[in-house]
């Protein structure tokens, strides 16, 4: 299948182009917005509609500089160590999730220790919000064509123009559905069950870890790291510490249920 032709641009104005990409970014973050309007009240998060915008305003503050420091210490440390300026070239691209997830939770104990909110609660509400941007994003990626798969001869391969005349895997879209709609139904059934809180948190890093790690083996790895440790891909290595961590918050949870 030949990958559909579509303009990273929608229009632009001038100098100003407005991008499928970012609009995928502006959709996720209003979704956001209604999510945690709406499920905060049932985790007993007291925030308000001006609230939600500033742990928004926090949040995207985390996923930026989160995101930048994570991708030049995880994907390409001896580059960024020979031109340290360009760490700071944020619109030539460069994010790491891993890295953005990280700042994330860091504004997240800043956010709730200022606002003296329940830390595991407010982490609750705000990863129910992740996913629909998980999946907007990864639609985004599909649109530019890159993070691309690896060769296959399934009938719905798809010939990214970049990558060579070889068919792939969309594996954007693979990530797309799993880190979107799958990963959000899960939370929600967790939130309707009246969870303890912390539960949907320490929850979303295990989904969204083995969802990463499954889809890794269909995805290309990036052309200057390739594969590492026992063939595995970086995604893969940082998504395991995610798994783990996960695993631990919810013992935790389970040990301080039981004293």
């Amino acid at each position: 299948m030949l990958f559909p032709n579509i303009d990273p641009i929608i229009f632009s104005i001038g100098p100003l182009a407005v991008r499928w990409y970012g609009l995928m970014y502006l959709l996720g973050f209003i979704f956001a917005y209604l999510i945690i309007l709406r499920f905060a009240p049932g985790r007993a998060v007291a925030l308000g509609k001006d609230g939600v915008s500033d742990l928004l305003f926090y949040a995207v503050l985390g996923v930026v500089l989160g995101g930048r420091i994570g991708y030049t210490l995880f994907y390409n440390a001896t580059y960024f160590t020979r031109h340290p300026l360009e760490i700071f070239y944020i619109w030539e691209g460069g994010m790491s999730f891993h890295g953005g997830l990280l700042g994330v939770v860091v504004a997240l104990l800043i956010f709730s220790r200022r606002r003296k909110l329940d830390p595991l609660a407010l982490g609750d509400v705000t990863v129910l919000a992740a996913p629909i941007g998980l999946g907007l994003g990864r639609i985004g990626n599909f649109i530019n064509g890159e993070l691309w798969g690896r060769v296959t001869d399934l009938p719905w391969a798809v010939v990214f123009p970049a990558a060579g005349p070889d068919p792939r895997h969309p594996s954007q879209l693979y990530e797309a559905f799993l880190e979107g709609p799958v990963l959000f139904v899960c939370l929600w059934y967790m939130s309707r069950r009246g969870t303890p809180s912390g539960s949907i948190f320490f929850s979303f890093f295990i989904l969204y870890g083995c969802f990463r790690f499954m889809v890794e083996f269909v995805r290309q790895p990036d052309a200057h790291l390739g594969f590492l440790w026992a063939g595995a891909t970086m995604g893969q290595l940082l998504s395991l510490p995610m798994m783990i961590f996960g695993v631990c918050g919810l013992c935790y949870l389970r040990y301080r249920t039981k004293t």
